[in-house]
Order: structure tokens, then C-alpha cells, then sequence
């Protein structure tokens, strides 16, 4: 196939809502995630349970799949190595195995994902992606403060908090989607840095294969305890949205996927 014709051939996705709209494709019936949920778990049996399947099991799996499925190549990695303590890591979400990102950068700590209700909803694997530290968002309002302690626990505890604010798998997007400063409320109120990283993308044998991700973090972004928390979260998530916008609209960002506005009434 020649490569003028990988233009021709480009899948093309109609949206109408970059905030609501997802294409993640999974369809997963999702479970209630309500009060009592064991957002923590402190037994030993579990933490060592725990252990080994992140460090053993998929801490190598994870180094494969990226390097060789997604062609993961990080940039700036050394931003993260300084820092003393928890830090929270945003960045935008364009791939089902975007989770795998912050094991990697931030080994040898532990890294933490906020996902929404469907990590734990597919049958059978919800002990294991608790086991590998999901942190789940409540659909029930009542579980909101035991959601809240446990990110701050690891949070405390020197963890990686992962945070994909744009809540919507777009694959192989390469635009950065508009989101508020809601997920920014952990890292203002606990005056923990934050970290922005933007995946971009890379022509892989000539357009022939979906292109590689490369992924570039910002350097550690403290809150301006200054300000009143709301202010707080608008002015961390300012900094983080250009960070990314900046680096997404640098030169070389391939895209393999064309995404198209469409009006609402012309989709009904």
C-alpha cells in the first residue's frame, strides 16, 4: 500500500459531545459502586496479594504490551524523579491501555488509577483490578466520602494518583477535549504537585500499522495554596489543559483516526 493512499483509507468518527461521547467501544453493563465498596484494603493476605500481582505479574506485562504492542516511548521521565512524596498524574485518554502508563513512569512506586464504575463491572476481574490499584468513582453519592479517604490515603502515602479527565476513550485522538476542574479537587485541597502528560503519535512503518505513542510529562505542578480552593482547582486545571494542548499541537502528531463534528439535529 502506497502511503498517499493511507489518507484515502482514514476512519472517520462523527461526534457530537466531546464531553459525553464514547468510543471506547467495551459496552460493559456497569455495576453499582455505592456505600461499603472496599475502596481500602489493609489485610495482609491482600497486600501481599496485592504485591505480587503489581510488581510480579504485570509490572513485566505492562513493560511488554507498551514497548511492543503500543511502541511507548516517554519523554521527560525525569520530571517525576524528583519528586518527594504523592503526586497526581493527568493526562488525555486515547487508548483502552492508557492505565499502563503510570505503572511505568512511576516504578518503582505504586501507582493508582481513578476509573469510572466499568473497570469493576466486567465479571470476575474486580478483586484484580483492585488488586492492581484501581480506585473506582462512586454512582452513588453516599459512597462519596470513603472514595475521597481512600485517594487521599494513597495519595499521603507517596502514591501516583492517575486521573484521565476527559472520562472518554477517544482512540488515537489527537486533540486535547475540554474538562473542567472537578478531578483537580485531590491534589488543591491536599497541596499535592500535579503532572500533566500528553500522549501524541508517531508514524510507524511508513502508516502502514496504527501509529506509537509517545508520551511527555510537564514538570511537577504544586497548587497555589494562596487561593480559595475553588480558584485553586480552576488555576491547577489551567495549567494542565495548556501544558497538554501546547504539546498535542506540536508538529508530528499522527493522526490515524479523523474525528468530525457533527450538529445534534443532523445526527436525530
Amino acid at each position: 500500500m502506497k502511503c498517499w493512499e493511507r489518507e484515502k483509507l482514514k476512519r472517520v468518527i462523527y461526534y457530537s459531545d466531546e464531553q459525553l461521547d464514547d468510543f471506547a467501544g467495551t459496552n460493559i453493563a456497569q455495576k453499582n459502586v455505592g456505600k461499603g465498596f472496599p475502596f481500602l484494603r489493609e489485610g495482609l493476605l491482600w497486600r501481599i496479594l496485592s504485591f505480587f500481582a503489581y510488581y510480579i505479574v504485570a509490572m513485566p506485562l505492562a513493560f511488554i504490551i507498551t514497548k511492543v504492542w503500543l511502541g511507548l516511548r516517554l519523554e521527560n521521565l525525569r520530571s517525576l524523579r524528583g519528586i518527594r512524596g504523592g503526586f497526581f498524574l493527568y493526562g488525555n485518554h486515547t487508548r483502552d491501555l492508557d492505565a499502563l502508563i503510570p505503572a511505568l513512569c512511576a516504578f518503582p512506586r505504586r501507582a493508582y488509577v481513578v476509573a469510572n464504575p466499568d473497570a469493576v463491572s466486567i465479571p470476575g476481574l474486580r478483586n484484580i483490578v483492585l488488586l492492581l490499584g484501581c480506585i473506582p468513582i462512586p454512582n452513588d453519592r453516599e459512597a462519596m466520602p470513603e472514595f475521597m479517604e481512600a485517594v487521599r490515603r494513597r495519595g499521603q502515602e507517596g502514591g501516583c494518583i492517575a486521573i484521565f479527565p476527559e472520562a472518554h476513550v477517544w482512540p488515537f485522538y489527537t486533540g486535547i477535549r475540554r474538562f473542567g476542574p472537578v478531578s483537580f479537587h485531590y491534589p488543591a485541597r491536599e497541596g499535592l504537585p500535579a503532572v500533566a502528560m500528553c500522549t501524541r503519535y508517531r508514524r510507524r512503518l511508513f502508516g502502514l500499522l496504527p501509529p506509537a505513542m509517545t508520551v511527555t510529562f510537564s514538570e511537577p505542578m504544586e497548587p497555589d495554596m494562596s487561593l480559595p480552593l475553588p480558584k485553586r482547582k480552576e488555576e491547577l486545571r489551567d495549567r494542565v489543559y495548556s501544558f497538554m494542548c501546547r504539546k498535542s499541537s506540536e508538529p508530528g502528531n499522527e493522526e490515524w483516526i479523523k474525528y468530525v463534528y457533527k450538529d445534534p439535529e443532523e445526527v436525530l
